[in-house]
């Protein structure tokens, strides 16, 4: 277990797992549906296993490009510490559980999972061809507010999406700080990236373009959605985070970088999806 769990880096989940909350809950108090503990354990499922789904197949095919990068050459294939087939069969499983968790949740839900499969397992091979692969990546995990609506309600709707595009924002951002590390190796393997394709200032200047528009997209739930001073707390807290970040790493210092992956990203969506839930709660009991 050990083993699957490195495979999959599961502690990476607090990145979108957060903002599947925010979904679920922003559907429970602003529609006439009422909160459901079989939904709500269906979704966290379909979150956990699409995510094992995306991140072995990626594992799987990136196997041979990670045994030649220094960086990742300790990786779990690579190491041996996890076969192949045994990450390909992982990858399958999860899949086609994922699907048949669908189909207990309502009709839309199964009839999108392959499409939702096809982003988070395509994003994998877009490296070899398209510098895009950072959005690519947030499309991915932007699908968790979006579709944990969906769970609740069948139907989509304007107000989630705005989390949904806060995500694929934030998320492509800070994967482009993310491949700074990689953009020599890249441009040795005809790997495409922000940074290999644009450079390691330029490729910083992109990516703090796109948490502009993050913290933008996180505002516009404010002039559709009744929140209160604690949902403003968090556009804030959200907004430091993201300064914080650009601000612990530069075009000729990269040894924050992880830090500033990890940790800064995993303390903003932990907060900012808190306060929001704490928002809703004390909203739908009139305390605010």
């Amino acid at each position: 277990m050990k083993k699957y769990l490195s495979l999959v880096t599961f502690s990476h989940t607090i990145f979108a797992m957060p903002f599947a909350f925010i979904g679920f809950f922003l559907a429970i108090t602003t529609t006439q549906y009422h909160f459901d503990w079989v939904k709500l354990v269906m979704m966290v499922l379909c979150m956990i296993l699409a995510r094992n789904s995306a991140m072995a197949f990626n594992r799987y095919l990136d196997r041979d490009i990670d045994s030649k990068n220094p960086r990742t050459k300790q990786r779990d294939i690579p190491s041996g510490r996890i076969s192949a087939n045994s990450a390909l069969i992982f990858t399958v499983v999860n899949c086609l559980l994922f699907i048949t968790v669908t189909w207990f949740i309502n009709r839309l839900c199964f009839y999108l999972s392959p499409v939702a499969l096809l982003v988070v397992l395509g994003y994998s091979a877009t490296k070899r061809f398209t510098a895009l692969c950072h959005l690519v990546l947030g499309l991915g995990l932007s699908l968790a507010p979006i579709g944990a609506y969906l769970v609740v309600t069948g139907q989509f709707a304007l107000t989630p999406l705005f989390f949904s595009f806060a995500v694929l924002c934030w998320v492509s951002g800070f994967d482009i700080i993310y491949a700074l590390q990689d953009e020599d190796f890249d441009r040795a393997e005809n790997l495409h990236s922000i940074p290999a394709y644009l450079g390691k200032v330029n490729a910083l200047r992109l990516s703090t373009f796109l948490h502009i528009l993050s913290a933008a997209f996180v505002v516009m739930p404010v002039f559709f959605t009744h929140v209160s001073i604690l949902y403003y707390a968090g556009i804030v807290f959200f907004s430091i985070m993201l300064i914080y970040q650009h601000r612990l790493v530069k075009p000729t210092d990269l040894s924050r970088v992880n830090f500033a992956f990890m940790t800064t990203n995993g303390i903003a969506s932990v907060v900012f999806a808190s306060l929001f839930l704490l928002d809703r709660v004390l909203i739908t009991h009139g305390i605010l």
